[in-house]
């Protein structure tokens, strides 16, 4: 009888934190949706490649375990047409081979070792898309870049890993060619508009996507610091998408990045949310932004 309840208790622990990983995916989810939200969300670049190497299923776990609420990884096609995460056209950067990955074949590719961010080798090897889905699913949000053009492929490895729900894809088209080109994924997927919003046109831009889809967010790049741009987007979008900015390198955010941050946190990551609205915030340093979010309440 008592062997019975033990098993029992397991089973019920069991069913119990398989409801806790879906439901995280699902509460991330709303997060991403909701335009009205006062959390800053943050997306770790490359995985997480400061604790293991970039695009690695290690780098995955390790910002699924620092509770991060999504990663980027990125997407290429093999010669023999299998979908693997690489940043490069080649390995030669991240890996101990040499070659373009689309004149590589699978069976080559995982003959490779990652290295890491000071390049030295390790014992991870490259992962395919399938693979990384698979380690990340009900347990964080995936933007997936270098995919577009692939997405048809890349959407049947979704489907049969149940974690289209879980993917966030952004683009610069226009919103007319986007639904020319996109449309029957729309529903599928989170997807984002990406703005260059100091160059010309960017408002039409905006305009024309909130008119037509009403996104959950734009992510907003812009690189000089005068620019009035930023502050006029926060009020155009405001309760209505949520801000994406990216903190990797000083071009993309007027200068307010990672490293800038380090030095001034409230001066820069501070002055993305507070001045110009970010609620999503993409960095090569989660673990120093969610220190500084959870210091202010804005994460959990």
């Amino acid at each position: 009888m008592r062997s019975c309840r033990i098993v029992l208790f397991l089973l019920c622990c069991l069913h119990a934190a398989i409801l806790s990983a879906q439901s995280r995916v699902e509460v991330l989810r709303g997060e991403f949706l909701n335009p009205r939200s006062k959390k800053v969300l943050v997306v770790s670049h490359r995985g997480n490649w400061r604790s293991a190497p970039e695009n690695s299923l290690a780098a995955i776990d390790s910002a699924i375990v620092m509770k991060i609420d999504a990663v980027e990884i990125d997407v290429r096609k093999t010669k023999d047409g299998h979908l693997v995460l690489m940043h490069d056209n080649s390995v030669d950067r991240t890996t101990n081979g040499k070659g373009k990955v689309a004149n590589l074949t699978l069976a080559e590719i995982k003959s490779l070792k990652l290295k890491d961010k000071d390049g030295r080798l390790t014992e991870h090897t490259v992962p395919t898309l399938e693979e990384a889905m698979l380690v990340a699913k009900d347990k964080i949000m995936v933007n997936l870049d270098k995919a577009y053009s692939i997405f048809p492929q890349v959407y049947e490895v979704l489907e049969r890993t149940g974690t289209a729900n879980m993917v966030i894809m952004k683009g610069s088209a226009p919103v007319a060619k986007l639904k020319k080109e996109f449309s029957q994924y729309l529903d599928k997927v989170i997807y984002m508009p990406i703005v260059t919003i100091d160059k010309d046109g960017a408002v039409p831009f905006v305009k024309d996507f909130m008119k037509q889809m009403r996104p959950a967010a734009f992510e907003l790049c812009y690189s000089d610091p005068a620019s009035p741009m930023p502050k006029k987007m926060k009020k155009l979008l405001f309760k209505k998408s949520l801000i994406w900015y990216n903190t990797l390198w000083p071009s993309l955010n007027g200068g307010h990045d990672d490293e800038a941050a380090l030095k001034d946190a409230d001066g820069n990551y501070g002055y993305l949310i507070d001045k110009l609205g970010a609620r999503i915030i993409q960095t090569d340093n989660p673990a120093y932004l969610l220190q500084y979010l959870r210091s202010r309440g804005l994460h959990e």
